[in-house]
């Protein structure tokens, strides 16, 4: 085949390109398109900011009709082919990843020099879904490695390890579905995650890598529940769970929606279960205490304070009557933490599973109220809690004595009130609270007035106060009790007195925080190794020496269909005998949820091979805790609350040497989908504004491509109808909304150092950003023009030359300046987390090297240093360039001196007759010869000065110089 040469010129000051018509890179051939003949070659080249973008670069044959031209054109204008040889990252970092691991470069050894400084850093541990990775997940990886990478140079001993959580209901599901064990399909997803972590030059020590799945692993959880179980933390009990009559089976909350099951959309109820519970109430206090001390976002604390929710107030007892308004034995235990306002309640409200209402229901509504209980049985605790929806309710058909007011109040049944908070009963006071206010007047239940407010303004109509304020309405003298005029504290302090007093109540402190359910009915997670005596029922632990109770093989995964978790079906695993008795027995078969694997893992990286115990005391000494702990916000109470409770009682039992696990907890933001555009139709499909699309009441939609927007101010219109405004959103990347970007495409067109460095220049590391893939583009030409500063052009047939373009010459002041003030700023956001300011300002030293006539080696060595958390296969490559025969990863970090760092030049305003023409920089201490001679030479101000009379100069050192002109003898005109 003849191949045409062209020659081209793709770099200002390079030298001539010779191309054949096929194009070479190191990883592919780009072909002829299908309907193009290597007749006739055309190039056209468009270099546009470092990137060569190539349009038809392939010639036509002259038989080819002129349509098919014109397509092909088309085609190639649509779809240009991007030759990216700005450096060479796909030949780098693949080069460098193998040395890494080769060398075993970020191995943190077993036994390190515990006289150094540690620094322990550490991701949320990943689920590793089939779907893989997409480019949110690694924002928090890139900044956690910056950090990793930066306190090694700094001479830290670095923790920095990543494992998987890999059990879980995705994997069980699949497995359903497909009869694939999911163990196969974890390894295989498992095997996935790791090979697109290692493509992105993540300094992990792979050889700590964990994952829950592993016996080995699983055998130290069970261990810890063993220990919860011997200090009465672990216990059984009679627990709703979401069951599904049709599927048979046991549901998560998540597999839940609007009361019917996800898959199928099955109907599911709520239905008491024996279920293992951990007594995470036990320790409410210190949860809620030892907040005080850590160094995690604001937000976080008042979530986990909120979630735990503390409150102080009093249980106080109402006597429920009997039809004919006497009262009887049985008592209405509420919890409340507002008794300033007992007075004033109407009525009382007891949840639909409350344990008495068998009991109090009249004849005439117990089929109502039980069908009422069978509704609220289908419906999730968020559900039934939600502030927004409408309350519901049923008459209980009795009544109870208000014990202050003595008078009478219904009894309903209502689903916002829920068993498992306080005692499952409150006392309502429509007048001071917006829920009960809500109930009252749709069930037209009397409303009472009792709190004013202390600045004595009115209440607003149809509202109900829930502050503090004066008491009012409330007094019985028959009871003994006055509470008006008081303040709401005062007037709480004195009910609390008086229901101890005469025996109807006390003070209660009571927490919103609920027990632990800590049963599955699931096969894919870790064994409870518990058992069961055949004759009695009794349970026993599993004895410590047995561990791991390994999961057994299993064909059928799938739910037995009697509530019986798929363990069950293997009938030789789960009957056994207790080793201490010889008594037959039957093991437990729930397993533990996922998060119990991901309470503790943080310990096991400390010494992930230890057989003998969950971790040696001296590593656990030297490491704890985590220094800084990254990851989602989603997991800001279940996942650390959990793990804060094992850790304490970890601590408890003289496991860890530290009350808290985690030190510093940050939270990254989310990368949402590039930004998707939506045009608003009328009924008859005619584009209408979205800013009056509600006023029609019914549209229609349609998907706007981005190369038809534009836009016009504030906002996104149709390009070639400006009037007609469009919906501009970012989403979460998911794949039904097919935005999801891949990182092994970007790593593929761009280079890992690229999208590592474009993570991080997006924005705040902690607020949610937009991806833009011309984004990445600005940051790969950025890289690109770092690289040929420093090694310099391609060669003619595209490969660069050995070495570096630097100098042996001593650094002027100028750059001295220049690079110290860069290193503060970089050494600065890194240790502040401000990554995408730090990159700024190698942005701006590298505009300014360029300015330069050398690049002396002292100076961009220490760039280099710099750029090297970020960057680190290019950083890697440059450095072995200069000279250097080891890795970069350990030489120490750039320390700025602060001699440079003071401004020896300040900015001088020049006036001329008294008004500000323009401004020079001049050194501190310049004289006024010298100030006038620069503004002589200055491009904007010469034309005011050169060869006019002057009269004086005034000059103010370092504030101000004015030079006053001869007005006689200047011409007319010459100064505007």
């Amino acid at each position: 085949m003849n191949l045409t040469h062209t020659k081209i010129q793709p770099f200002p000051h390079s030298p001539p390109l010779t191309h054949p018509t096929f194009l070479f890179s190191s990883r592919s051939l780009l072909p002829f398109p299908r309907n193009l003949k290597p007749a006739h070659v055309s190039p056209s080249f468009l270099y546009k900011k470092h990137t060569l973008l190539l349009y038809g670069c392939f010639g036509v044959s002259r038989s080819r009709t002129r349509s098919s031209v014109s397509e092909v054109k088309a085609e190639q204008k649509q779809k240009p082919l991007l030759v990216k040889r700005a450096y060479p990252f796909d030949e780098i970092e693949p080069k460098w990843q193998r040395y890494w691991e080769q060398n075993r470069t970020f191995r943190t050894p077993n036994d390190v020099d515990t006289s150094k400084p540690k620094f322990y850093v550490l991701d949320m541990f990943p689920y590793p879904s089939g779907a893989g990775l997409h480019v949110g997940h690694p924002l928090g990886y890139t900044a956690t490695d910056i950090l990793a990478r930066f306190k090694r140079m700094q001479g830290y001993n670095v923790l920095h390890p990543m494992g998987w959580d890999a059990f879980g209901l995705p994997a069980e599901q699949y497995a359903i579905e497909t009869g694939t064990h999911p163990k196969l399909t974890t390894l295989r997803n498992i095997n996935r995650f790791r090979s697109q972590l290692k493509s992105l030059g993540f300094s992990y020590d792979w050889e700590r890598e964990i994952s829950t799945i592993e016996p080995q692993y699983y055998k130290w959880t069970q261990w810890i529940f063993l220990q919860l179980l011997k200090r009465g933390l672990a216990y059984q009990a009679e627990v709703p769970v979401n069951w599904c009559p049709a599927l048979g089976t046991v549901l998560a909350n998540e597999e839940v929606v609007d009361g019917v099951s996800e898959r199928g959309g099955h109907p599911v109820i709520r239905k008491p279960m024996r279920q293992w519970m951990l007594k995470i109430t036990a320790y409410a206090d210190r949860l809620l205490e030892d907040l005080d001390e850590l160094d995690w976002p604001e937000s976080i604390k008042e979530m986990q304070k909120n979630w735990i929710g503390r409150s102080e107030g009093a249980e106080v007892e109402f006597c429920v009557l009997d039809s004919d308004g006497r009262e009887t034995d049985m008592k209405i235990t509420i919890y409340t933490t507002r008794p300033d306002t007992i007075f004033g309640a109407t009525y009382l409200v007891v949840a639909p599973e409350y344990t008495l209402l068998s009991s109090i229901v009249s004849t005439e509504q117990r089929e109502s109220v039980e069908e009422y209980q069978d509704i609220a049985s289908r419906k999730s605790d968020l559900e039934r809690t939600e502030l927004q929806k409408e309350k519901t309710g049923v008459f209980s058909g009795c009544c109870a004595k208000n014990p202050t007011s003595g008078e009478p109040i219904p009894v309903w049944v209502a689903d916002y009130v829920l068993g498992s908070y306080g005692t499952g009963a409150i006392m309502a006071v429509p007048a001071h609270d917006a829920c009960d206010h809500q109930f009252a007047s749709k069930f037209n239940i009397p409303i009472k007035w009792v709190v004013t407010p202390n600045n004595g303004s009115c209440f607003e109509s149809g509202k109900a106060y829930s502050g503090e304020g004066i008491i009012v309405n409330s007094s019985n003298l028959k009871v003994g009790l006055d509470i008006n005029g008081l303040s709401s504290k005062e007037a709480a302090y004195r009910v609390i007195e008086w229901a101890e007093k005469v025996g109807k109540g006390k003070k209660k402190v009571n927490y919103k925080l609920r027990d632990w359910l800590f049963a599955r009915q699931r096969y894919w997670g870790e064994p409870i190794p518990v058992i069961f005596l055949e004759d009695s029922g009794e349970s026993l632990p599993v004895l410590e020496s047995e561990l791991p109770l390994t999961l057994p093989e299993l064909d059928d995964f799938t739910p037995s269909g009697t509530g019986e978790p798929p363990l069950s079906k293997a009938v030789s695993w789960v009957k056994t005998i207790d080793p201490s008795s010889g008594k037959p027995a039957t093991r437990e078969t729930n397993t533990m949820p996922q998060w119990a694997g991901s309470c503790w893992y943080y310990l096991r990286f400390m010494d992930p091979k230890n057989s003998n115990e969950l971790v040696d005391k001296a590593k656990e000494k030297y490491w704890s805790p985590v220094d800084v702990y990254v990851g989602g916000a989603e997991h800001a109470v279940l996942h650390l609350l959990y793990s804060r409770f094992w850790h304490k009682v970890l601590y408890d039992i003289g496991v860890v040497s530290t009350k808290e696990p985690f030190k510093c907890v940050i939270n990254q933001g989310i990368i949402l989908g590039e930004v998707q555009y939506t045009a608003c139709k009328d009924t008859d499909g005619n584009y209408i504004s979205a800013d009056s699309a509600d006023d029609l009441g019914e549209y229609l939609q349609e998907n706007i491509s981005e190369e038809r927007v534009v836009k016009s101010g504030e906002f996104f219109v149709l390009k070639d109808s400006p009037n007609i405004r469009l919906i501009a959103r970012a989403h979460k990347m998911s794949k039904s909304r097919g935005n999801v970007v891949n990182p092994d495409d970007v790593v593929s067109e761009y280079g890992a150092d690229s999208l590592r460095l474009y993570e991080m220049f997006m924005g705040p590391f902690r607020d949610s950003k937009t991806w833009n893939t011309s984004g990445i583009e600005g940051v790969h030409r950025f890289l690109g023009r770092t690289w040929r500063l420093i090694v310099g052009s391609p060669l003619h047939h595209g490969a660069f030359k050995d070495g570096t373009l630097v100098t042996d010459e001593e650094p002027t002041m100028e750059q001295l300046r220049t690079l110290h003030k860069c290193i503060a700023k970089v050494t600065e956001e890194i240790e502040g987390t401000r990554f995408n300011t730090g990159i700024s300002a190698m942005m701006e030293f590298i505009n300014a090297a360029y300015k330069w006539d050398k690049q002396p080696k002292a100076i961009i060595e220490a760039f280099v240093l710099l750029l090297s958390p970020y960057v680190p296969h290019m950083a890697e490559e440059i450095w072995s360039r200069l000279g250097h025969p080891d890795s970069i990863a350990y030489e120490a970090f750039p320390k700025a001196d602060p001699a440079y760092l003071k401004e020896s030049t300040v900015v001088l305003p020049v006036q001329i007759n008294g008004k500000t023409r323009g401004t020079i920089q001049v050194e501190k201490g310049c004289s006024e010869e010298d100030a006038f001679t620069l503004a002589s030479q200055d491009e904007k101000l010469s034309k005011y000065l050169n060869g006019k009379p002057i009269k004086k100069r005034i000059f103010v050192p370092g504030k101000i110089l004015n030079v006053i002109l001869d007005r006689q003898n200047v011409k007319a005109g010459s100064i505007q």
